[in-house]
């Protein structure tokens, strides 16, 4: 029994002065119980609300700031300069020539010289064309015991103005002029005292409107006018006097005294047409055709003015060619003179034939 109460005692006492130890005990076992604890990798597991978690982080906002506004210069384009204007110039001269020197079967020496020149100013836009053409032929020949004669003459001047509707189409509405006359005097050999012809007698002036047909590389041209004016122009009074050309001739009385002057112009009105056509129908050997014809409402209608001009041209190179051509003129207002036994008797209208060929050097520019 005392020994209880002894143990009893001991313990009491124990417990009221190891209170202090016995928490410090537990606290410090709780927290080495805690370190170890921490050092263990623990695994979170969270739920996932959206696929945002899986993706890259949005970059920072950018930081505004004022700046100043600087207006850069206006860049003008310059584009290169273009003309509407095309221009092609042609010059040649075609001589040839034959000489005899103690020759047994006789001959007679000459030389003849062609001067010619071809000049073209085409303005061509998108629903016009004015295309101006100018060409000059003046043609020499001397033989021994022979004075110098003419061999050709002509002044030619065409211009024709179109206009279309539709850029893609070849045919325009035209108005055209053509002017024809010749440099120098004519006469008919060996006669040399009278003069046939001279300058702007005769002149012969076309003015008309109507359609042309055009071919954009020109090859091919058609052009058909049912209103033309013609003029026909013999500005000398003694040619106009002998009615020369078919304008009106002078009256004269019976002492042979001019009572009414030979009028100096003749006018008509009526139809034309005229066609360009050019080919090379072998290598180096072209074909150009004009054909024009004109036919009076009010004179004769009926009775076709023509004028055929025909060339072959053979190339050699670049400077040297070689051309055929021939010319063939009708008209009916032009009678053809001709002496009999020295005198001179005009007979009736009758085709005009001539025939060129040369040799000779081109320059185009």
């Amino acid at each position: 029994m005392k020994v209880q109460k002894q143990t009893l005692l001991i313990l009491l006492l124990l417990f009221i002065t190891g209170t202090s130890s016995f928490s410090q005990v537990v606290k410090d076992t709780i927290v080495a119980d805690s370190i170890a604890t921490d050092s263990i990798p623990k695994i979170i597991l969270q739920p996932v609300l959206h696929d945002n978690f899986y993706r890259k982080p949005s970059p920072p906002k950018l930081r505004y700031t004022i700046a100043r506004t600087v207006k850069l210069p206006e860049i003008i384009k310059i584009e290169p300069h273009y003309s509407h204007w095309h221009g092609k110039n042609i010059l040649g001269f075609d001589i040839s020539e034959i000489a005899f020197v103690n020759w047994s079967a006789g001959g007679t020496s000459s030389i003849s010289g062609l001067l010619k020149g071809d000049f073209n100013r085409t303005y061509e836009r998108k629903y016009m064309k004015w295309v101006n053409e100018l060409s000059i032929r003046y043609g020499m020949n001397k033989q021994d015991g022979v004075e110098v004669r003419k061999t050709d003459d002509a002044f030619r001047f065409n211009s024709t103005f179109g206009y279309r509707k539709n850029p893609e189409s070849n045919w325009f509405h035209s108005g055209k002029l053509n002017f024809n006359t010749q440099l120098t005097n004519g006469y008919k050999y060996p006669n040399k005292d009278n003069p046939i012809s001279r300058l702007f007698a005769p002149a012969y002036l076309f003015l008309g409107t109507g359609a042309e047909y055009s071919k954009k590389n020109k090859d091919f041209v058609f052009y058909a006018s049912p209103f033309t004016y013609k003029a026909t122009l013999v500005w000398d009074q003694d040619l106009a006097n002998n009615g020369s050309f078919g304008v009106e001739k002078a009256i004269y009385d019976e002492d042979g005294n001019i009572v009414k002057r030979g009028r100096r112009a003749k006018n008509e009105v009526g139809v034309l047409i005229t066609n360009h056509y050019k080919s090379e129908i072998s290598k180096n050997v072209i074909f150009v055709s004009n054909v024009s014809l004109y036919s009076d409402y009010i004179n004769k209608f009926g009775n076709v003015d023509v004028d055929c001009d025909l060339a072959l041209n053979l190339v050699v190179n670049q400077y040297v060619k070689a051309n055929i051509g021939a010319r063939i003129l009708y008209d009916d207002d032009i009678k053809n003179k001709t002496e009999i036994d020295g005198v001179e008797v005009t007979e009736g209208p009758k085709t005009q034939l001539k025939q060129v060929l040369g040799v000779g050097i081109t320059y185009a520019f």
